[in-house]
């Protein structure tokens, strides 16, 4: 193996969203060893890079699901934008069913709402797990909203317009199944869109190429490596297009069903240093 991409949420970070000594120890044994370390998240690249800066690691990051990629010295060697039209239609589809959403740019993160945002991030934590406290999962969402240095405003039309903004990626939130099927099925054939998610309770919308296996076959092929000799680590299904696409697929322990059917291997879980795990087994 030359190259091992890991997804950050829920594969890298542990449950207090940092990397653990053991993933950090291992991806350094990988990189001495001669195998490229990249990151390949769903998060903006400032948000991407700060878990690695705290963890004393630099990896090239492809982000916003494969929107962009950075290199080592942090140069943008990859753009795929969403098209302006595609972002009313994702727009309009969500407002009409009560989803709340979020642009992703190249001028940082857009909400309509910091204090809907919060809401909406409680829910879907509690829902999930009952037995967390409503002010710890509040704290958590908060610093979520400052990470991704999300900025609220007023019109999304007058962004969507703005010359000067290039929207990479919505992300879309909601508890009910009912709302995000509708979503999903008023804009699944659509020519401009693809569309994955990285979690039971959100859609997340991209140009086409913008998709984690892609802009790492071209990162790959930039470096004159074949995807036969690259690893990819995930645990959703925005990371599914990278892991069918590698040489060696392995899924987190936590990873969904779907996920782990595709892969070829399965390791531990995020919480358990799963990557780690993986990385021993390309090492050995």
């Amino acid at each position: 193996m030359k190259i091992i991409a890991t997804d950050l949420d829920g594969t890298l970070l542990n449950e207090k969203h940092i990397i653990s000594n053991e993933n950090a120890a291992a991806i350094r044994k990988a990189q001495k060893s001669g195998i490229e370390v990249v990151v390949a998240t769903g998060r903006s690249f400032s948000a991407a890079y700060k878990p690695l800066q705290q963890a004393e690691l630099n990896c090239p990051i492809i982000c916003l699901n494969g929107a962009q990629i950075y290199t080592l010295e942090q140069e943008l060697i990859y753009n795929a934008p969403l098209d302006r039209s595609s972002c009313f239609e994702i727009q309009k589809a969500c407002q009409e069913e009560g989803m709340y959403f979020e642009v992703f740019t190249n001028k940082g993160g857009y909400s309509d709402s910091r204090d809907k945002f919060i809401q909406v991030m409680v829910d879907i934590a509690l829902s999930a797990n009952p037995e967390l406290k409503r002010e710890d999962v509040e704290t958590l969402a908060k610093q979520r909203f400052q990470d991704e240095e999300i900025e609220v405003i007023q019109n999304f039309e007058k962004l969507f317009n703005n010359t000067e903004i290039t929207p990479y990626k919505i992300l879309a939130f909601s508890i009910l199944d009912h709302e995000l099927e509708a979503v999903r099925n008023r804009l699944k054939d659509h020519e401009q869109l693809a569309i994955t998610s990285s979690g039971f309770s959100n859609l997340e919308f991209n140009h086409p190429n913008a998709q984690k296996g892609i802009a790492l076959s071209y990162y790959a092929n930039q470096k004159g490596i074949s995807m036969i000799d690259v690893t990819a680590i995930g645990d959703n299904f925005n990371d599914e297009s990278m892991i069918s696409m590698a040489g060696w697929g392995v899924a987190m322990g936590n990873a969904e069903d779907g996920i782990k059917e595709i892969s070829n291997y399965v390791t531990k879980t995020n919480i358990e240093n799963g990557v780690a795990h993986a990385i021993e087994k390309v090492l050995s």
